[in-house]
Protein backbone atom coordinates (compact mmCIF):
# COMPACT_ATOMS: atom_id res chain seq x y z
CA UNK A 1 0.00 0.00 0.00
CA UNK A 2 1.70 3.25 -1.09
CA UNK A 3 2.46 5.82 2.22
CA UNK A 4 2.70 8.72 -0.39
CA UNK A 5 -0.11 11.46 0.90
CA UNK A 6 -1.21 9.45 3.54
CA UNK A 7 -0.79 12.74 6.13
CA UNK A 8 -3.30 14.59 4.02
CA UNK A 9 -7.10 14.51 4.54
CA UNK A 10 -8.04 12.44 1.68
CA UNK A 11 -11.73 14.21 1.91
CA UNK A 12 -9.73 17.75 1.03
CA UNK A 13 -7.68 15.89 -0.80
CA UNK A 14 -10.06 14.63 -3.70
CA UNK A 15 -12.83 17.17 -3.20
CA UNK A 16 -14.22 17.90 -6.47
CA UNK A 17 -12.50 21.49 -7.64
CA UNK A 18 -15.26 21.83 -10.39
CA UNK A 19 -19.34 21.43 -11.06
CA UNK A 20 -18.17 18.57 -13.69
CA UNK A 21 -16.62 16.64 -11.24
CA UNK A 22 -19.55 16.31 -8.97
CA UNK A 23 -21.58 13.37 -8.72
CA UNK A 24 -24.67 12.06 -8.19
CA UNK A 25 -26.82 15.52 -8.23
CA UNK A 26 -26.53 15.82 -12.51
CA UNK A 27 -29.99 18.00 -12.28
CA UNK A 28 -28.74 20.69 -9.91
CA UNK A 29 -25.36 20.50 -11.37
CA UNK A 30 -27.20 21.27 -14.91
CA UNK A 31 -28.61 24.74 -13.51
CA UNK A 32 -25.56 25.64 -11.56
CA UNK A 33 -23.60 25.04 -14.59
CA UNK A 34 -26.38 27.60 -16.97
CA UNK A 35 -25.78 30.03 -14.27
CA UNK A 36 -21.85 30.06 -14.65
CA UNK A 37 -22.04 29.80 -18.42
CA UNK A 38 -23.99 32.88 -18.35
CA UNK A 39 -22.34 35.22 -15.46
CA UNK A 40 -25.77 35.44 -14.25
CA UNK A 41 -25.73 34.17 -10.69
CA UNK A 42 -28.61 34.55 -8.60
CA UNK A 43 -28.50 34.44 -4.61
CA UNK A 44 -28.47 30.39 -4.02
CA UNK A 45 -29.89 28.59 -1.06
CA UNK A 46 -28.66 24.64 -0.91
CA UNK A 47 -30.45 22.55 1.53
CA UNK A 48 -29.97 18.87 2.43
CA UNK A 49 -28.04 16.49 4.85
CA UNK A 50 -24.54 16.80 5.55
CA UNK A 51 -21.66 15.30 3.08
CA UNK A 52 -23.61 15.46 -0.26
CA UNK A 53 -21.64 18.50 -2.00
CA UNK A 54 -23.55 21.57 -0.81
CA UNK A 55 -20.13 23.08 -0.15
CA UNK A 56 -18.48 21.58 -2.92
CA UNK A 57 -20.56 22.99 -5.38
CA UNK A 58 -20.31 26.64 -3.62
CA UNK A 59 -16.67 26.41 -3.93
CA UNK A 60 -16.53 24.71 -7.58
CA UNK A 61 -18.41 27.84 -8.54
CA UNK A 62 -16.44 30.26 -7.15
CA UNK A 63 -13.10 28.40 -8.87
CA UNK A 64 -15.08 28.80 -12.58
CA UNK A 65 -16.30 32.17 -11.75
CA UNK A 66 -12.83 33.66 -11.08
CA UNK A 67 -10.11 31.07 -11.62
CA UNK A 68 -6.90 31.38 -10.12
CA UNK A 69 -8.52 35.00 -8.44
CA UNK A 70 -11.39 32.70 -6.90
CA UNK A 71 -10.17 33.05 -3.04
CA UNK A 72 -9.96 36.50 -3.37
CA UNK A 73 -13.58 36.57 -4.36
CA UNK A 74 -14.99 33.95 -2.31
CA UNK A 75 -15.76 34.52 1.31
CA UNK A 76 -16.68 31.80 3.80
CA UNK A 77 -18.32 31.52 6.88
CA UNK A 78 -19.45 28.87 8.93
CA UNK A 79 -22.84 29.87 10.70
CA UNK A 80 -22.54 27.52 13.89
CA UNK A 81 -19.26 28.59 14.98
CA UNK A 82 -20.17 32.46 14.64
CA UNK A 83 -23.99 32.90 15.10
CA UNK A 84 -23.90 36.58 16.27
CA UNK A 85 -25.24 39.44 14.40
CA UNK A 86 -22.11 40.85 14.29
CA UNK A 87 -21.05 38.43 11.71
CA UNK A 88 -23.63 39.78 9.14
CA UNK A 89 -23.13 43.47 9.97
CA UNK A 90 -19.19 43.42 10.30
CA UNK A 91 -17.35 40.43 8.28
CA UNK A 92 -19.98 40.46 5.54
CA UNK A 93 -20.40 43.95 5.23
CA UNK A 94 -16.64 44.75 5.03
CA UNK A 95 -15.97 42.07 2.22
CA UNK A 96 -18.96 42.98 0.44
CA UNK A 97 -17.85 46.43 0.54
CA UNK A 98 -14.31 45.87 -0.50
CA UNK A 99 -12.25 46.38 -3.83
CA UNK A 100 -13.75 43.72 -6.65
CA UNK A 101 -10.82 43.37 -9.56
CA UNK A 102 -12.46 43.72 -12.13
CA UNK A 103 -15.02 41.45 -11.20
CA UNK A 104 -18.95 42.73 -11.70
CA UNK A 105 -19.46 40.55 -7.91
CA UNK A 106 -18.34 38.43 -5.40
CA UNK A 107 -20.01 35.36 -3.62
CA UNK A 108 -20.42 34.96 -0.04
CA UNK A 109 -20.85 31.53 1.62
CA UNK A 110 -22.49 31.18 4.64
CA UNK A 111 -22.52 27.38 5.85
CA UNK A 112 -24.65 25.90 8.29
CA UNK A 113 -26.93 29.07 7.78
CA UNK A 114 -29.75 27.70 9.83
CA UNK A 115 -27.67 28.27 12.81
CA UNK A 116 -27.92 31.88 12.67
CA UNK A 117 -30.26 33.38 15.04
CA UNK A 118 -33.24 34.56 14.49
CA UNK A 119 -32.11 38.56 14.39
CA UNK A 120 -28.53 37.96 12.45
CA UNK A 121 -31.04 36.24 9.25
CA UNK A 122 -32.95 39.37 9.84
CA UNK A 123 -29.80 41.52 9.40
CA UNK A 124 -28.67 39.50 6.86
CA UNK A 125 -31.73 39.94 4.58
CA UNK A 126 -30.96 43.59 4.83
CA UNK A 127 -27.59 43.12 4.06
CA UNK A 128 -28.43 40.81 0.63
CA UNK A 129 -30.73 44.31 -0.26
CA UNK A 130 -28.07 46.27 0.42
CA UNK A 131 -25.51 44.60 -1.58
CA UNK A 132 -27.54 42.95 -4.63
CA UNK A 133 -25.66 44.96 -6.98
CA UNK A 134 -22.07 43.47 -6.15
CA UNK A 135 -22.41 40.83 -3.70
CA UNK A 136 -23.80 37.00 -4.68
CA UNK A 137 -25.08 34.85 -1.10
CA UNK A 138 -24.31 31.10 -1.29
CA UNK A 139 -26.50 30.15 1.80
CA UNK A 140 -26.11 26.06 2.92
CA UNK A 141 -28.35 24.35 5.39
CA UNK A 142 -29.44 21.04 6.36
CA UNK A 143 -32.70 22.34 6.75
CA UNK A 144 -34.22 25.08 4.92
CA UNK A 145 -37.49 25.03 7.21
CA UNK A 146 -34.92 26.88 9.53
CA UNK A 147 -34.43 29.73 7.16
CA UNK A 148 -37.06 32.93 7.36
CA UNK A 149 -39.31 33.23 4.41
CA UNK A 150 -37.76 36.70 3.28
CA UNK A 151 -34.60 34.71 2.77
CA UNK A 152 -35.97 32.22 0.87
CA UNK A 153 -37.69 34.03 -2.04
CA UNK A 154 -34.48 35.93 -2.16
CA UNK A 155 -32.83 33.15 -3.16
CA UNK A 156 -32.95 30.25 -6.05
CA UNK A 157 -33.50 26.72 -3.99
CA UNK A 158 -31.73 23.74 -4.64
CA UNK A 159 -32.17 20.42 -2.66
CA UNK A 160 -29.12 17.85 -2.18
CA UNK A 161 -30.23 14.88 -1.30
CA UNK A 162 -28.56 12.43 0.22
CA UNK A 163 -25.97 10.10 -2.42
CA UNK A 164 -27.40 6.81 -4.19
CA UNK A 165 -25.16 4.16 -3.34
CA UNK A 166 -23.32 3.84 -6.79
CA UNK A 167 -21.81 7.56 -6.46
CA UNK A 168 -20.50 6.77 -3.04
CA UNK A 169 -19.29 3.85 -4.08
CA UNK A 170 -18.10 4.46 -7.79
CA UNK A 171 -15.59 7.40 -5.09
CA UNK A 172 -14.65 5.15 -2.73
CA UNK A 173 -13.04 2.50 -5.11
CA UNK A 174 -11.71 5.91 -6.86
CA UNK A 175 -9.93 7.36 -3.60
CA UNK A 176 -8.59 3.91 -2.98
CA UNK A 177 -7.21 2.76 -6.29
CA UNK A 178 -5.63 6.74 -6.06
CA UNK A 179 -3.98 6.03 -2.99
CA UNK A 180 -2.60 1.95 -3.70
CA UNK A 181 -5.69 0.86 -0.81
CA UNK A 182 -6.05 -2.71 -0.80
CA UNK A 183 -10.10 -3.38 -0.64
CA UNK A 184 -12.74 -5.98 -0.69
CA UNK A 185 -16.06 -5.49 -2.76
CA UNK A 186 -18.30 -6.41 0.60
CA UNK A 187 -15.85 -3.29 2.29
CA UNK A 188 -16.90 -0.70 -0.25
CA UNK A 189 -20.63 -2.13 0.67
CA UNK A 190 -19.86 -1.62 4.39
CA UNK A 191 -18.63 2.13 2.97
CA UNK A 192 -21.79 2.49 1.49
CA UNK A 193 -23.71 1.24 4.35
CA UNK A 194 -22.12 3.53 6.88
CA UNK A 195 -22.45 6.28 5.17
CA UNK A 196 -25.65 6.41 4.69
CA UNK A 197 -25.48 8.43 1.22
CA UNK A 198 -23.05 11.22 2.72
CA UNK A 199 -20.13 11.24 0.88
CA UNK A 200 -17.58 12.65 3.53
CA UNK A 201 -18.56 10.08 5.95
CA UNK A 202 -17.76 7.22 3.48
CA UNK A 203 -14.32 8.92 2.82
CA UNK A 204 -13.05 9.42 6.15
CA UNK A 205 -14.13 5.55 7.02
CA UNK A 206 -11.95 4.88 3.91
CA UNK A 207 -9.00 6.52 5.47
CA UNK A 208 -9.33 5.09 9.34
CA UNK A 209 -9.74 2.01 7.53
CA UNK A 210 -6.52 2.63 5.23
CA UNK A 211 -4.56 4.00 8.24
CA UNK A 212 -4.54 0.11 9.96
CA UNK A 213 -1.99 -1.14 7.15
CA UNK A 214 -4.86 -4.22 6.35
CA UNK A 215 -7.39 -4.52 3.59
CA UNK A 216 -10.35 -2.83 3.52
CA UNK A 217 -12.80 -5.08 5.21
CA UNK A 218 -16.24 -5.41 5.90
CA UNK A 219 -15.12 -6.60 9.42
CA UNK A 220 -12.31 -3.47 9.51
CA UNK A 221 -15.40 -0.75 8.35
CA UNK A 222 -18.24 -1.84 11.24
CA UNK A 223 -15.19 -1.95 13.51
CA UNK A 224 -13.76 1.32 12.90
CA UNK A 225 -17.38 2.89 11.95
CA UNK A 226 -19.10 1.86 15.36
CA UNK A 227 -21.72 0.39 12.57
CA UNK A 228 -24.18 -2.42 13.53
CA UNK A 229 -23.91 -5.24 10.75
CA UNK A 230 -27.31 -4.68 9.14
CA UNK A 231 -27.95 -9.13 9.73
CA UNK A 232 -26.90 -8.15 13.63
CA UNK A 233 -30.34 -5.21 13.62
CA UNK A 234 -32.27 -7.50 11.95
CA UNK A 235 -31.62 -10.30 14.20
CA UNK A 236 -32.63 -8.01 17.00
CA UNK A 237 -36.11 -7.08 15.90
CA UNK A 238 -36.79 -10.81 14.65
CA UNK A 239 -36.27 -11.90 17.85
CA UNK A 240 -38.43 -9.34 19.93
CA UNK A 241 -41.34 -10.18 16.64
CA UNK A 242 -40.89 -13.86 17.85
CA UNK A 243 -41.25 -12.61 21.52
CA UNK A 244 -38.21 -13.39 22.84
CA UNK A 245 -37.29 -10.30 24.15
CA UNK A 246 -34.98 -11.33 26.49
CA UNK A 247 -33.09 -12.71 23.49
CA UNK A 248 -33.15 -9.14 21.74
CA UNK A 249 -32.50 -7.02 24.82
CA UNK A 250 -29.29 -9.53 25.22
CA UNK A 251 -27.99 -7.97 21.13
CA UNK A 252 -29.08 -4.82 22.10
CA UNK A 253 -26.67 -5.01 25.34
CA UNK A 254 -23.94 -5.99 23.54
CA UNK A 255 -24.22 -3.38 20.82
CA UNK A 256 -24.54 -0.84 23.24
CA UNK A 257 -22.20 -1.88 26.09
CA UNK A 258 -19.89 -4.30 24.33
CA UNK A 259 -19.53 -2.80 21.17
CA UNK A 260 -20.10 0.95 21.75
CA UNK A 261 -23.16 1.95 19.57
CA UNK A 262 -24.42 5.08 20.61
CA UNK A 263 -28.43 4.85 20.98
CA UNK A 264 -29.19 7.17 18.32
CA UNK A 265 -27.08 5.75 15.61
CA UNK A 266 -28.79 2.39 16.35
CA UNK A 267 -32.04 4.17 15.62
CA UNK A 268 -31.08 5.38 12.52
CA UNK A 269 -29.49 2.24 11.17
CA UNK A 270 -33.15 0.57 12.62
CA UNK A 271 -35.36 3.41 10.57
CA UNK A 272 -33.54 2.58 7.08
CA UNK A 273 -34.18 -1.04 8.02
CA UNK A 274 -37.58 -1.01 8.83
CA UNK A 275 -38.89 -2.04 5.20
CA UNK A 276 -35.66 -4.41 4.42
CA UNK A 277 -37.57 -6.66 7.43
CA UNK A 278 -39.92 -9.54 6.23
CA UNK A 279 -42.52 -8.21 8.61
CA UNK A 280 -46.38 -7.40 7.80
CA UNK A 281 -47.70 -4.50 6.89
CA UNK A 282 -48.98 -4.07 10.96
CA UNK A 283 -45.89 -4.68 12.42
CA UNK A 284 -43.97 -2.56 10.09
CA UNK A 285 -46.22 0.47 10.81
CA UNK A 286 -46.05 -0.76 14.36
CA UNK A 287 -42.06 -0.92 14.56
CA UNK A 288 -41.63 2.42 12.86
CA UNK A 289 -44.27 4.34 15.28
CA UNK A 290 -42.54 2.81 18.10
CA UNK A 291 -38.63 3.86 16.46
CA UNK A 292 -40.30 7.48 16.12
CA UNK A 293 -41.38 7.54 19.83
CA UNK A 294 -38.14 6.88 21.21
CA UNK A 295 -36.35 8.81 18.81
CA UNK A 296 -37.87 11.94 19.84
CA UNK A 297 -37.51 11.11 23.67
CA UNK A 298 -33.86 10.29 23.00
CA UNK A 299 -33.43 13.39 21.33
CA UNK A 300 -34.89 15.12 24.16
CA UNK A 301 -32.85 14.01 26.56
CA UNK A 302 -34.38 10.34 27.75
CA UNK A 303 -32.06 7.33 28.58
CA UNK A 304 -30.96 5.53 25.33
CA UNK A 305 -30.88 2.08 26.54
CA UNK A 306 -34.19 2.41 28.17
CA UNK A 307 -36.00 4.14 25.50
CA UNK A 308 -34.73 1.49 22.89
CA UNK A 309 -35.58 -1.90 25.45
CA UNK A 310 -38.63 0.02 25.79
CA UNK A 311 -38.69 -0.33 21.82
CA UNK A 312 -38.33 -4.00 21.83
CA UNK A 313 -40.86 -4.63 24.93
CA UNK A 314 -43.03 -3.04 22.81
CA UNK A 315 -42.53 -5.13 19.80
CA UNK A 316 -42.42 -8.47 21.55
CA UNK A 317 -45.92 -7.43 23.70
CA UNK A 318 -47.76 -6.87 20.34
CA UNK A 319 -46.01 -10.08 19.13
CA UNK A 320 -48.62 -12.31 21.63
Amino acid sequence: MADAGRQDIWVEKYRPETLDDIVGHEDVVSRLRSYVAEDDLPNLLFAGPAGTGKTTAATAIARELYGDDWRENFLELNASDERGIDVVRDRIKNFARASFGGYDYRVIFLDEADALTSDAQSALRRTMEQFSNNVRFVLSCNYSSQIIDPIQSRCAVFRFAGLKDDAVAERVRHVAEAEGVDYTEDGVDALVYAADGDMRRAINALQAAAATGEAVTEETVYAITSTARPEEIEEMVTEAIDGEFVAARATLDDLLTERGLAGGDIIDQLHRSVWEFDLAERQAVRLMDRIGEADYRIAEGANEQVQLEALLASVALESE
